[in-house]
């Protein structure tokens, strides 16, 4: 029998033994309610949310040290993030439920963050250290009542560290870890991660300010196609400042200012196009992004008012060797983003409130390329929205959220979305949800202005119907979901011979989601969720079928814990253009599954934290995309200090 399908079926054995054999522990674990803000924009207890919410908490945050915060987005159900796996330059995919990057909106503090340069508005995260990042919400399915433009398949709402309660706190932190293939297994560092944050609270303002430091080293970008052949390494490196200071004017009112700066520069390789000359020590980018803004809140008898405001500025510039001309060419792309978010909640009575809220974006872009240039003064368009979600919440079980949104574009005009989303608890351990809702994608200032450019483009229009149950047994030390999702997506924008268009017709893509945790005991926890995925062929490109994740978390000690990970990814078609034949080629790639461990140790109490992790360690060689490099057996140690 092939060793993957032994491994396989023996650790799903394990997950059902675990599940069906559960240990008489008289100690009643403490529940605490879990909070959501992704489906309101308000807190509210997870109970009584009827859309497919993950959250990653600060704790599960700490038990993945050493991690990407793409890496520990792909453990999520539905989500493939395609080159995390990979070096650390290449660009991410981020397909969830048979979407791609534009289908996904990426906030963080609740903030929408885009590159209004890129083809597609996606904005890059490997921008944003995980060490700066506090919590992760993820929502699933159509958002576009609440978000706007690009919530189409999941929204990924990141929360950076806050201010300490104490006057002054310190943290510290450093961790050196291998960065190799499979087949050239070198465990010296190569990979080198480190940063220090000051924050406190002094009476009415509270303060943090941290820098984040990253240097990576060792791995060809391209793959080698003949083994030993000595391809150049591709260095990535990464630095972050990140400021908040909040000032709390009297109990009802806050100020809350922010501003980062991030800075990446990373040598990269020519596109694989199976020619064998891909791999070159010239190429470099750098990309520099710059964030500031304020969000007051105000809290009053039956509701609260937010204003969230941000200013986004993103410079892109590229090195690239033309091997045609024997030229450095310079290309440069820089892109200005506003967007100021109004809302109000209104309490009407304990069962009832309405978000009333409008939201304003501007965006420009300018690019100095060897192909001709734009100029940011007439590459540009705003949006205004005005939206609302109601949430009745009874006493017998039913909870509903509908709303609506309509999107008023400078360029091409109007756009109504809508939600309606209701669920049924029938007691305290069942809950039944579904959902539908719709969604659109903005064309980018790209696709309308660039030299492809087409001003009559329309927006892609999504619509996604949901449906499952949560349940928990066992005092809700086993809780178990399935989820169903059917999405039908229209009016893509494509691309012909000359210039982007609106592509006629539908596509879909259905699946199903599972999830289950299972406090064992007081020591042994099980996590596991698997992701069934089928899309029409025109979606079809580095989306797994079948895609599955097992995480054992075993507390020795108060203070020693470790971790044991396993992924599944199924078989993928990918495809690229063969520089030999002038034709776009179609390839399979193999299934391939992963194991991943980690430690962590608590030397002095609240203190000092040391951690080690070691990640593929049965050092498979797998393929992630054709013709890319990916990551073997590696090492980590790293060490964390609170003064």
């Amino acid at each position: 029998m092939n060793k993957k399908v032994i491994l396989t079926s023996a650790l799903f054995a394990f997950v059902t033994t675990c599940v069906l054999a559960q240990e008489k522990d008289s100690t009643r674990t403490n529940q605490i309610q879990e909070v959501v803000i992704s489906d309101t924009k308000f807190a509210q207890s997870k109970e009584k949310s009827g859309k497919v919410i993950v959250k990653i908490t600060q704790e599960e945050l700490q038990k993945k040290s050493g991690q990407s915060l793409a890496t520990i987005l792909n453990t999520v159900a539905g989500f493939e993030i395609n080159g995390n796996q990979s070096a650390n330059g290449k660009n991410l995919g981020y397909y969830v439920r048979g979407g791609k990057n534009h289908q996904v909106l990426i906030l963080i503090d609740g903030i929408p963050v885009t590159d209004a340069s890129g083809i597609n508005f996606q904005y890059d995260l490997r921008l944003l250290p995980i060490d700066q990042v506090e919590s992760i919400e993820i929502m699933k399915g159509a958002a576009s009542t609440l978000y706007g433009t690009g919530a189409a398949t999941a929204v990924i709402n990141i929360t950076l560290k806050k201010s300490s309660k104490k006057s002054i706190q310190a943290t510290a932190y450093l961790n050196i870890g291998s960065n190799n293939t499979a087949s050239n297994e070198r465990y010296n560092g190569q990979d080198f991660n480190q940063g220090f944050s000051l924050n406190g609270t002094i009476k009415k303002v509270n303060y943090l300010a941290s820098l984040n430091s990253s240097e990576t080293n060792g791995m060809s970008q391209i793959a080698e196609t003949i083994p030993n052949s000595n391809y150049d390494f591709d260095r990535f490196s990464r630095i972050n400042y990140s400021t908040k200071i909040g000032f709390k004017a009297t109990e009802k009112l806050t100020f809350d200012f922010f501003g980062n700066y991030d800075k990446v520069t990373n040598d990269y390789d020519y596109g694989f196009d199976n020619t064998g000359f891909n791999d070159t020590d010239l190429n470099l980018s750098k990309s520099n992004q710059f964030r500031f803004g304020f969000s007051p809140k105000y809290e009053y008898a039956k509701g609260e008012f937010v204003l969230n405001s941000s200013f986004n500025k993103i410079e892109r510039e590229y090195d690239e060797f033309n091997t045609w001309t024997s030229v450095l060419e310079k290309s440069k792309y820089q892109s200005r983003s506003i967007i100021i978010d109004a809302f109000n909640k209104y309490k009407f009575s304990k069962a009832f409130f309405l978000v009333i809220g409008s939201n304003y974006q501007f965006h420009d872009m300018a690019s100095q390329t060897p192909y001709g240039s734009i100029e940011n003064d007439k590459v540009k368009f705003n949006m205004i929205d005005p939206y609302f979600t109601g949430v009745y919440t009874s006493s017998y079980g039913l909870n509903l959220n509908i709303g609506a949104r309509l999107n008023v574009h400078s360029e091409y005009g109007n756009q109504f979305v809508y939600n309606i989303n209701p669920s049924f608890n029938l007691n305290k351990n069942i809950k039944i949800l579904s959902s539908f809702s719709t969604a659109y994608i903005t064309p980018s200032l790209y696709q309308l202005y660039s030299e492809y450019g087409n001003l009559e483009l329309t927006p892609e229009k999504n619509s996604t119907i949901e449906g499952g149950f949560d349940v928990s047994f066992f005092d809700k030390k086993l809780n178990f979901n399935v989820v169903g999702f059917y999405r039908e997506q229209d009016n893509s924008i494509g691309f012909d011979a000359s210039r982007y268009i609106n592509v006629d017709g539908s596509n879909k893509a259905k699946g199903v989601e599972t999830n289950i945790n299972y406090l064992i005991n007081r020591k042994l926890n099980l996590n596991a969720n698997y992701t069934f995925t089928q899309v029409d062929e025109a979606l079809n490109r580095l989306i797994p079928k079948h895609k599955a994740n097992v995480s054992l978390d075993f507390s020795a000690t108060n203070r020693l814990f470790f971790n044991l990970n396993y992924q599944y990814t199924d078989v993928r078609k990918d495809a690229f253009f063969d520089g030999t034949t002038f034709g776009v080629v179609s390839t399979k790639l193999d299934s391939y599954q992963l194991i991943n461990a980690l430690f962590k140790y608590e030397l002095v109490k609240n203190t000092l934290t040391i951690f080690g992790n070691a990640t593929n360690i049965l050092n498979e060689e797998f393929v992630e995309n054709i013709g890319y490099s990916t990551r073997g057996r590696n090492f980590r140690l790293g060490l964390n200090l609170n003064f």
